[in-house]
């Protein structure tokens, strides 16, 4: 039977913006973590925009002709769609309950005489001084503008002072400026109430020119194609080429224009053709042009009840105890540890007491997202003041941490660490961490690998394992690893790791076989998956048939999935489910099973997702779960509770809608943090 065609990958990522927003408009959410949904939506279509839609416009542009502009016109007809419903989430549902509870965000006519007042006085201190409004003539080009910036168009009457008509003024707002500005108490007494820094501006824009008359004006803001274009293979010094590309990336192509729904035809018109955009390109928002600043609003409220209830990450005290060295704990087993349920500090202690004990010889690193501030980091510079052998592979192509990376490989090398940059065409978004030790006449490794990035902020908001060992194979194969990553010798063969661009792929189609084979002959065949996104044509094409031979696979699968289950006689033994709760979903689970035996399954842990970039255009490694116990611990608590979540989950349709599973079962991220106790 022939197999069905795939999903498309950007209406997918829009169906899992769209369960972002659902989580927006639930009641059993705290007032303040809806509105925050509020705000992650628009940073997702923020990055949509700039990288996933532009290689889309571009992709459209060299396929067949008719079937290209359908699809465009779809996917921003949906897009559309999806903006327009979740500034009504914003509105109609978030703000009217927020002002419920006290919490105002208020107009220019909402605000007494006394507000009116401050807000003024704020205006010509920390504001008007900032503000160089720009008249268009031909002396005073249309003025770069830069990519996510906040600005005004304004139409004026009159003539300026050198008796110019000049009609339309450009003022820039600075990104110095704060948002979103709360009131002192004195003039919003027993309120928390708030204004907008465009409310502060549109109230005194006359002032801005003097003797001319405002007649219309709007906020804009424009969305531009930020991916980074590099050509590794004709630059001497990537770092110098990257840092150099940064300051260009603010003024990509323009995609997507955004303005008030007041603005009129005429300024979005113009600014339109200022920008080179259709009029699809055009976004009128009933609100704020950027929600995503609005997190000023959710920092600053004083509402402990409106927020998820603290929780604080455990550290696991019986397997790891902190009065004990790691080496040591390490030498009698593997430690699993799951965020954010259980604290990242292990991982920081076991860096740190490496670099604090003289038997350690090496340390080497791989780096991808790890923020501004790091205590990894300064470990590692510490590390090699000391005089140990510090190798850090940072990846300096890891999109919008391209500056806070580039900044860290320039501090270690100051200090005298090794830093390397990976392999030209390739983005290194393998997690490792490898300790070299002397013990007695001999060396040992111990080793840390991990779904996530090192970054312990993250690590408190992201679902992800991390994996302590002195396992030879393991250390091993992670030194191999390394090796690659640091010369230009050729592919060791691994010992336990699948790693991308090499093994990985073909290895996870050949366990999907097994298991396809398995059920054709009638045995136990089982599959679950636990990924970010699977889009991987090939691995698609392999679980359907694997469906088709009567294997039961469960996916979980929080973004983009392109696979359509349910379908009779391709995909109805596949079920696809996503989770989007109170933390973003980010742990990698791959488990197989082949027959009734113990040794007829497998567990992986990956680095990677199924998508064709993890597989052939990134250093990525899966490492097998060995230990019956640890193994039996991943999947009692990310694959169980997972598939019978009844309220965070929604189960994927054959045409890619998703439906609620339920809304009074269990959650698998409560059940989690009920089990730990933070």
């Amino acid at each position: 039977m022939p197999l069905p065609a795939l999903l498309s990958r950007e209406r997918a990522i829009l169906a899992f913006n769209r369960r972002v927003l659902a989580q927006a408009r639930r009641e059993d959410v705290p007032l303040l973590e809806r509105l925050r949904y509020v705000c992650i939506v628009s940073s997702n279509m923020d990055e949509f925009f700039e990288v996933r839609f532009a290689d889309f416009l571009e992709a459209a542009r060299g396929g067949d002709a008719a079937a290209s502009r359908r699809e465009l016109e779809a996917v921003a007809a949906e897009a559309h769609r999806l903006i327009d419903d979740q500034y009504a989430a914003f509105n109609d549902e978030v703000m009217p309950r927020l002002q419920r509870e006290g919490i105002l965000i208020l107009n220019h006519a909402d605000r007494d005489a006394a507000q009116r007042e401050w807000v003024d006085r704020f205006f010509h201190r920390e504001v008007r001084p900032l503000l160089v409004p720009v008249g268009l003539d031909p002396s005073h080009p249309f003025p770069q503008v830069a990519n996510k910036s906040l600005n005004f168009i304004v139409r004026l009457g009159g003539r300026d002072a050198f008796g110019r008509a000049n009609g339309i003024a450009i003022v820039k707002v600075p990104r110095v400026l704060p948002r979103v500005i709360r009131l002192p108490d004195e003039v919003a007494p027993g309120q928390q109430a708030f204004v907008l820094l465009t409310s502060v501006i549109r109230a005194h824009l006359d002032e801005l020119f003097p003797g001319r008359e405002v007649e219309a004006f709007s906020q804009f803001r424009v969305t531009r194609d930020s991916d980074l274009e590099v050509d590794e293979d004709d630059v001497q010094n990537l770092r110098r080429a990257l840092r150099t590309g940064l300051t260009t990336r603010h003024f990509g192509q323009a995609i997507r224009l955004e303005v008030v729904a007041s603005c009129p035809d005429e300024l979005s018109e113009f600014l339109l053709q200022q920008f080179a955009l259709p009029e699809a390109a055009l976004y009128k928002v009933n609100g704020p042009v950027n929600p995503v600043r609005l997190n000023q609003l959710i920092d600053q409220a004083d509402a402990p009840a409106l927020r998820f209830a603290p929780y604080e990450p455990a550290w696991p005290e019986q397997r790891l105890p902190r009065d004990r060295s790691i080496f040591a704990r390490l030498r009698e087993g593997d430690v699993l540890l799951h965020h954010p349920f259980e604290s990242f500090e292990p991982v920081v202690q076991f860096l740190r007491e490496a670099v604090a004990d003289p038997d350690v010889l090496a340390i080497k690193q791989t780096i991808y997202r790890t923020g501004s501030e790091s205590p990894l980091m300064e470990a590692l510079i510490e590390a090699a003041r000391r005089g140990e052998e510090v190798m850090v592979v940072v990846e300096l192509k890891a999109r919008f941490d391209e500056e806070a990376n580039i900044n860290w490989a320039e501090r270690l090398e100051a200090v005298g660490a090794q830093v390397v940059y990976g392999i030209v065409g390739l983005k290194t978004h393998a997690k490792l961490l490898l300790v070299t030790r002397r013990e007695g006449s001999a060396l040992r490794r111990y080793a840390h690998l991990s779904t996530g990035n090192y970054n312990p902020k993250t690590a408190r908001l992201y679902t992800d394992l991390g994996y302590l060992t002195a396992d030879a194979d393991l250390t091993s194969d992670a030194d191999a690893v390394f090796q690659q990553l640091a010369s230009l010798g050729r592919t060791k063969p691994m010992r336990a790791l699948l790693q991308a661009p090499f093994t990985l792929h073909r290895r996870t189609g050949q366990l999907i076989d097994r298991v396809a084979e398995a059920a054709r002959a009638g045995r136990p065949a089982r599959i679950v998956a636990k990924v970010n996104a699977l889009t991987d044509p090939a691995l698609i094409d392999k679980l359907m048939r694997a469906s088709q031979a009567g294997a039961r696979i469960d996916l979980i699968v929080r973004g983009a999935c392109m696979l359509p289950p349910g379908l009779p006689g391709a995909t109805h033994n596949i079920r696809v489910r996503s989770v989007v709760g109170r933390f973003l979903e980010h742990s990698r689970i791959l488990y197989f099973r082949w027959g009734a035996g113990d040794d007829d399954e497998v567990l992986y842990l990956s680095s990677a997702d199924w998508m064709g970039r993890n597989m052939f255009r990134r250093i990525e490694v899966a490492w097998p779960v060995r230990d019956a116990a640890l193994r039996q611990r991943v999947v009692d608590e990310c694959t169980v509770p997972y598939l019978h979540d009844g309220r965070d989950a929604r189960q994927q349709q054959p045409d890619g809608r998703y439906e609620r599973i339920g809304s009074d079962g269990i959650s698998a991220q409560q059940a989690l943090m009920a089990l730990y106790g933070g």
